[in-house]
């Protein structure tokens, strides 16, 4: 299969997904949007995956290419092709299909967390209730699309996970997260300023640490959600392909 990725800074890649998907033989085309690079033709692609960023989904006076990504997402889910949202991802999603995103009631989230995941969901087939993930984000989805399902939760941000249909997920976690992840993060003001907010000054080498002692936890999540996503995603495309 050929995955469209849609980025919206050069360091939030997909990661440790990126091994994954070259082991089942499917191919990646990374389409940088924040450096002015053209969404390509949705129908040579068979699943779209959409990255995070630093940037907020209601910020298309600053980024007007929002509303052209916002766009495509709509026509693709709505045409019940395979979706995959992390963290900005995700409220793109949401925003695109009907539902809320605005800035946490709470405190920005930072750091290694886990997230229970809710009743038996293809996406999360071979994974604990609780997932180890990491969190690095200070907005959330408010209000679900309209025949959205909740997938996932944590007590820090009620929507940690959301299906639209069978074929398109968000997360709102990061599973994509490699073992330099973090400190690549780390280096844009606007993520440091809410590491700062939330753990305080000079709270980065700590973090890393705990990073670096759960990496074999965090990898394990992401393998199987991934791989998961890929075989939903060829079902998906199978049966458009016999309809």
């Amino acid at each position: 299969m050929k995955i469209l990725v849609f980025q919206h800074i050069s360091i939030e890649h997909p990661g440790s997904f990126r091994d994954v998907i070259a082991a089942h033989g499917h191919s990646l085309h990374q389409v940088e949007l924040d450096a002015g690079e053209v969404i390509p033709p949705l129908q040579d692609y068979d699943i779209l995956l959409v990255m995070g960023g630093p940037m907020d989904v209601w910020e298309e006076a600053a980024h007007p290419w929002l509303v052209d990504e916002k766009t495509a997402i709509r026509a693709w889910v709505s045409a019940g092709k395979p979706y995959l949202g992390m963290c900005f991802g995700a409220q793109l999603l949401a925003e695109a299909m009907g539902g809320k995103v605005g800035l946490m009631t709470g405190a920005p989230e930072v750091g290694m967390s886990q997230v229970r995941q809710l009743g038996a969901v293809p996406l999360f087939a071979d994974l604990p209730e609780l997932l180890t993930c990491f969190q690095w984000h200070g907005a959330e989805v408010s209000e679900l699309p309209p025949g959205a399902r909740l997938i996932a939760t944590s007590p820090g941000c009620h929507v940690q996970g959301f299906a639209v249909g069978n074929h398109a997920y968000g997360l709102q976690f990061h599973a994509e997260l490699t073992e330099t992840t973090a400190q690549e993060w780390s280096t844009l003001p606007e993520y440091a300023t809410a590491l700062e907010a939330v753990k305080g000054p000079a709270a980065l080498p700590a973090m890393l640490a705990e990073i670096d002692a759960q990496i074999g936890a965090l990898q394990s999540v992401a393998y199987r959600i991934i791989s998961n996503f890929l075989a939903i995603s060829e079902e998906v495309s199978e049966g458009q392909e016999t309809a």
